[in-house]
């Protein structure tokens, strides 16, 4: 619901997605996936569609149902290297900064389908504060919309899931995020569509402050 009062959330954890949350990587995500669907004689627009907030070999599962898992996972290695050697538009999502900073010393933890290194190089492009606690691509079997990210998050930070606020801009996020029985923030015009929580422009429509119990209370403009 789009926000025309403050909306205060409390929670015992925030966990962030990145791309499209944190951090704008659109430009360099067109780049290599239209790319990757000319070569397979797919239609780029249809391809768009699918590919935001999923493990690449996840996606490529989606749209070339009858090619082999371990096909999808070479492909994705090459895919991966791509996208790490392009950083070119690559921007923080406005407020991301802020929030981030705002949130030293409280439980968080960034959940992204990119492996360690392109999280890693995607948040330095945007001058972005990594979180001490990463669950990436290395770090789960299954890729979003599969909850698994979100519910090994909160069970590194001793939180229960029902106390953990997910920040997502995908499809594939906010559905990982409500199967983990997790209230939902969308972010930016992607996430309009599946009807998160509480949907934000972005990131500096949201105010993270330390409640006195430890929990984290955001306000929400």
């Amino acid at each position: 619901m789009p926000m025309t009062a403050t909306t205060v959330l409390t929670a015992r954890a925030l966990l962030l997605d990145m791309d499209g949350t944190l951090v704008n990587s659109d430009a360099v995500v067109e780049r290599c996936w239209r790319r990757w669907a000319d070569r397979h004689g797919l239609d780029g627009d249809e391809v768009m569609k699918v590919v935001h907030g999923r493990q690449g070999h996840a996606s490529m599962a989606v749209l070339l149902p009858d090619r082999p898992m371990e096909q999808n996972h070479a492909d994705n290695a090459r895919m991966l290297a791509e996208e790490t050697a392009d950083m070119d538009g690559v921007v923080e999502i406005p407020g991301a900064a802020t929030l981030l900073a705002s949130l030293t010393g409280l439980p968080h933890a960034l959940v992204t389908s990119a492996d360690v290194a392109l999280s890693t190089a995607r948040m330095a492009a945007a001058g972005l504060r990594l979180p001490d606690l990463r669950i990436t691509a290395e770090s789960v079997g299954a890729s979003k919309p599969d909850p698994e990210g979100f519910l090994k998050a909160a069970a590194e930070l001793g939180v229960d899931p029902a106390e953990c606020v997910v920040f997502e801009d995908s499809g594939a996020g906010i559905a990982a995020g409500r199967a983990a029985g997790m209230r939902v923030v969308g972010v930016g015009p992607r996430a309009g569509v599946h009807r998160p929580d509480v949907l934000v422009r972005d990131l500096t429509q949201v105010h993270a402050e330390a409640a006195p119990d430890g929990a984290v209370r955001l306000h929400i403009d």
